[in-house]
């Protein structure tokens, strides 16, 4: 079959529902207590960097990119990765990697992580975790974590929960709610703390 007329476009909320449906094909209802799920539930999927294969004016596939944090590093995390049976083994899936890829380089994303098999990514750019860098937030198989690293050192940085990096965002606040609150100054009513004074800047 030839590939010629197969178009790969931005993902848009036009193909929701398609999308849906090829990932529902190729993975099933046991999708929604994957790891990956559990932490795409916590913001969503970045758009700019999730894209489609079209033909004929229907969706074949798809590739999704979420943002993840994991202590002082940030990524993206690929997936899910779904072509329609008719079209598989054809280089589409792989096609949409390298554009994700790519879109996440020119975004300035870190790296790139992953749950999937190391057969299939390792010749795209995706070497396994060192084990225990890195733990999710549900059971997974740790042979399949996986890691792509575009800027030097950004792999070694992004170590322990991994979530997505809306949660990770908040939570970066309460240190320096900590801080704020131990160093507050107390006043001569007990049980009031009066904060330090601004610094001029």
């Amino acid at each position: 079959m030839s590939l010629a007329d197969v178009k790969y476009l931005p993902e848009t909320p036009a193909h929701d529902a398609e999308i849906e449906a090829i990932n529902d094909e190729a993975f099933g209802p046991g999708r929604f207590v994957l790891a990956a799920y559990k932490i795409r539930e916590s913001g969503g999927h970045d758009r700019s960097m999730s894209f489609v294969a079209v033909k004929d004016d229907r969706v074949i596939a798809s590739v999704r990119m979420t943002r993840v944090a994991a202590g002082a590093g940030r990524a993206m995390m690929l997936g899910p990765l779904a072509v329609r049976p008719a079209f598989k083994n054809l280089g589409i899936g792989r096609k949409l990697v390298a554009i994700a890829l790519e879109a996440a380089r020119k975004a300035g994303a870190p790296a790139v992580i992953l749950v999937g098999d190391e057969p299939y990514y390792g010749p795209l750019g995706f070497r396994r975790f060192p084990r225990g860098q890195i733990t999710m937030p549900r059971p997974v198989d740790l042979d399949r974590l996986l890691h792509h690293e575009i800027k030097s050192g950004a792999v070694a940085r992004f170590a322990g929960d991994v979530c997505h990096a809306n949660t990770a965002r908040i939570a970066e606040f309460a240190p320096a709610l900590a801080r704020s609150a131990a160093n507050a100054q107390p006043s001569l009513d007990h049980g009031i703390a009066v904060a330090p004074p601004l610094q001029a800047s």
